[in-house]
Parts: C-alpha cells; structure tokens; sequence
C-alpha cells in the first residue's frame, strides 16, 4: 500500500538526479525495502513522505557518487514524460518530438553538473525544498546550499543557453 501511495511521486525526483529510468526503478525498490526494513526507527517526526523521500534522494546521490562517470541522454519514453501534452501538441505535429529532445537536452545539462550540483538544483527548483529542508537532508549549511545552487543555475544556463535562445525565436514567430 505504501509503495503504491509514494512510488509516482519519488519517481520524477529520483530519475533526475540518476538521468537512468533503469536506475531510478532500481533504486525505488531499494528505498523501500529499506523503509520496510527500518520501519520500526521511523519516529514520526516527520510524515513518512518526507522520511521515504530522505531515504530515496540519499540512495540516489550515494549511487552517483559511486559511479562519477557520465550517463547517455536519457530515454524519454511515453510513460517517462514529465509534461502532459497541452493544446499546441496536438496541433503541432512536430511538439511531441521537439519536446522530448528539449528534455533530453536538459536531462543531459542536469546530468552533466556535480552531483552535489545537480541534487539541489532538483531538490530546490524541481521539488520545491525550503534550503533548510536540503541543507538536513544532504548533512550541510544552508550558506553551502545556497553556494552550490548559485553555481549549479550559472552552468546549467551556460550548458542551455542555445535551449533557452531557441525558445526565444519561437516565441517571437508565433
């Protein structure tokens, strides 16, 4: 029951900060096996959301710390998308295809950061944590926190720059 409530919403957060859907499946099952494994030393000091959450995004950062090799371009399958499809889409036959290269492109521009970097640009501006709430979870000051994110968004716009001046030009065509 508690997999089916969490799953899809750990899901996202652990497939960007590993760029591998195969990944984030794998450790998904991880986390909560080790969630049912240490059930007894939740505390409820927190919701059990947030104390999954901890153990998914630790598993997550301590897997790319192992690996430190960089990953392919993710696979943006159907079920992997991150937007549903808006109105433009269905008109526009070549939106869909326009929309998972832009993803991928980002995935890879996330993929290629520190993995320091990389996990509060996803933990702050993807999954919307307070820097308090990121400083407790990766064991660091909130100035550091606020260091990495600063640095993290400076590359990741060098990184997306001809992204972001493509959207420019389509948005003035329209």
């Amino acid at each position: 029951m508690l997999v089916r409530r969490y799953q899809d919403r750990l899901y996202p957060t652990v497939l960007r900060l590993t760029g591998s859907a195969e990944d984030a499946h794998d450790l998904l099952q991880e986390t909560f096996l080790r969630a049912y494994r240490k059930l007894g030393q939740f505390q409820g000091g927190s919701s059990f959301y947030t104390w999954v959450y901890r153990i998914a995004v630790n598993l997550a950062l301590g897997e790319r710390r192992r690996r430190k090799t960089a990953r392919p371009a993710l696979d943006l399958t159907a079920h992997d998308r991150f937007d549903p499809p808006d109105d433009r889409a269905q008109t526009d036959p070549a939106a869909p295809l326009e929309r998972e290269e832009r993803d991928a492109r980002i995935q890879n521009a996330l993929s290629a950061l520190a993995p320091d970097h990389r996990a509060v640009v996803v933990l702050k501006d993807l999954d919307g944590l307070r820097y308090e709430e990121i400083a407790e979870m990766l064991k660091i000051p909130v100035g550091t926190v606020r260091s990495r994110l600063h640095r993290a968004r400076h590359e990741l716009r060098l990184l997306l720059h001809g992204i972001l001046e493509e959207d420019h030009v389509r948005q003035e065509a329209r």
